[in-house]
């Protein structure tokens, strides 16, 4: 149960005191009926509109396409975070990054407010897979993707999980295919070093089974569908 007022808030862009004068006013309906009460306390799943017009959902769920120079932080004195990115329609909606993209790194990034649902993506129980592209100085050898099979050790005794790993059709640079199960702080680069081999640029490509909307441009973001959310908890990369 929350309050009304309260419901509001995390739902619109209003004010709080925007919100008490609409509410005072008349203008907000609870399941139909007026309600002029701001502590009401009220199931989340009521149905509440703003003269007529029904607010949003209670929890966002987005995609984006994080570009380098921002870091996954809701707040951060010293650098642009990916909430201050953010479209206006998506601002003080309580959203934040479900998982870390290091500042130079991009791609797939999902901002949400449902706790619950970024658990169980950044869970290392859940084995959710992340797939990468990796431009690189030089490509992988055959022994190095054996490692990646049998478990990178980085030097201080840290084993990952067995991840795969792929060398792909160059373009500019050496490009190699990651692809783990866990989230480990700096872990792509910190493997491939491991090999001896220096990543150049990184970006993510998909989450689960879910790919990057080959549409949004660096910076954008749009909301995800029941499907790609499915996608993401249950689905498997090939």
């Amino acid at each position: 149960m929350e309050r009304l007022d309260k419901i509001i808030s995390q739902r619109t862009q209003h004010t709080r005191s925007e919100i008490k004068k609409l509410i005072k006013d008349g203008a907000v309906t609870v399941d139909g009926e007026v309600c002029r009460l701001c502590d009401k306390k009220l199931d989340l799943s009521c149905e509440i509109e703003i003269n007529g017009e029904p607010i949003g959902e209670r929890y966002l769920y987005l995609m984006m396409n994080k570009p380098e120079g921002v870091v996954c932080a809701v707040r951060d004195n010293t650098c642009r975070t990916v909430i201050d990115i953010l479209p206006q329609e998506f601002c003080n909606r309580g959203v934040f990054p479900a998982g870390r993209l290091d500042k130079d790194t991009t791609g797939l990034l999902i901002l949400t407010n449902d706790g619950d649902f970024s658990h169980r993506i950044m869970s290392p129980n859940k084995e959710i897979e992340k797939y990468y592209i990796a431009e690189t100085d030089k490509p992988l050898s055959d022994e190095s993707i054996k490692m990646f099979e049998q478990g990178i050790i980085f030097r201080d005794g840290t084993k990952c999980k067995s991840a795969f790993a792929e060398n792909l059709e160059r373009t500019e640079n050496y490009r190699v295919g990651v692809r783990i199960s866990e989230g480990k702080y700096h872990q792509v680069k910190k493997m491939l070093a491991v090999c001896q081999v220096n990543v150049l640029k990184l970006t993510r490509i998909s989450i689960g089974s879910l790919s990057l909307d080959v549409k949004l441009h660096k910076g954008e973001c749009r909301k995800l569908s029941n499907v790609e959310i499915e996608q993401i908890l249950f689905g498997k990369l090939n």
